[in-house]
C-alpha cells in the first residue's frame, strides 16, 4: 500500500465482523453474505463466500498443490450493512438511548432507522484469559500495597533565574 493510500484510512469503521453486508459493486453485487474479517490496514474486507478467486498453490512439505478457490478482499466501500427489518442495504448512524448506551441504527432512503444488534461473534475471544496464577503474575497483596502517599512526600522547589540578556539563553536552570 502506498503513502496516498496509507494517508486515507478509514478512522471510524461502521461495519464490523459478523455484520449481514450486501456487496453493492464488484462482479458479486446484490448479494449477501456475513464479514469473516476486517483488514483496517487496507480498508477491506473478506465477505464469507463472496469475492471468490482462483489460486494457484505450489505443492510443498506437508502440504498438497493445485488450484483453489479462495475468497479475496473487498474495498470497505463497497459493501453496506443490511438494515434488519427492510432486508435493504443501509448506512449506518450512531446514536444514544436514554439510559446512555451506545447503539447503531439505520439510516438514508428507505431505511427503518432500527437498531442494528452488535454481532455475537465479537463477544467471543478467541484466545481465552488466563483464569489461574501462572510464575509470572505479581500476587494480589503486592499489587494492592501502598507504596506511595503524596501527603508525606515534601516538595523540591527548583531555584531558576531568567536572564533577559540576547547573548545568553532566556531561561537558565
Amino acid at each position: 500500500m502506498g503513502w496516498k493510500a496509507a494517508q486515507k484510512l478509514i478512522n471510524h469503521w461502521k461495519v464490523l465482523r459478523g455484520d449481514n453486508v450486501m456487496i453493492i459493486r464488484g462482479k458479486d453485487k446484490g448479494e449477501t453474505g456475513i464479514i469473516k474479517r476486517v483488514i483496517r490496514s487496507q480498508n477491506r474486507v473478506i465477505v464469507e463466500g463472496k469475492n471468490l478467486v482462483k489460486k494457484h498453490i505450489k505443492q510443498g512439505q506437508g502440504h498438497e498443490g493445485g488450484i483453489f478457490s479462495v475468497e479475496a478482499p473487498l474495498h470497505a466501500s463497497n459493501v453496506q450493512v443490511v438494515d434488519p427489518v427492510t432486508g435493504k442495504p443501509c448506512k449506518v448512524g450512531i446514536k444514544y438511548l436514554e439510559d446512555g448506551t451506545k447503539v447503531r441504527v439505520s439510516r438514508g432512503i428507505g431505511a427503518s432507522g432500527s437498531i442494528i444488534p452488535r454481532p455475537e461473534i465479537l463477544k467471543i475471544r478467541t484466545t481465552p484469559r488466563p483464569t489461574i496464577v501462572g510464575p509470572k503474575d505479581t500476587p494480589m497483596d503486592l499489587v494492592l500495597e501502598k507504596t506511595y502517599d503524596a501527603k508525606t512526600v515534601p516538595i523540591m522547589l527548583v531555584p531558576c533565574s531568567i536572564n533577559y540578556s540576547s547573548s545568553a539563553p532566556a531561561i537558565a536552570y
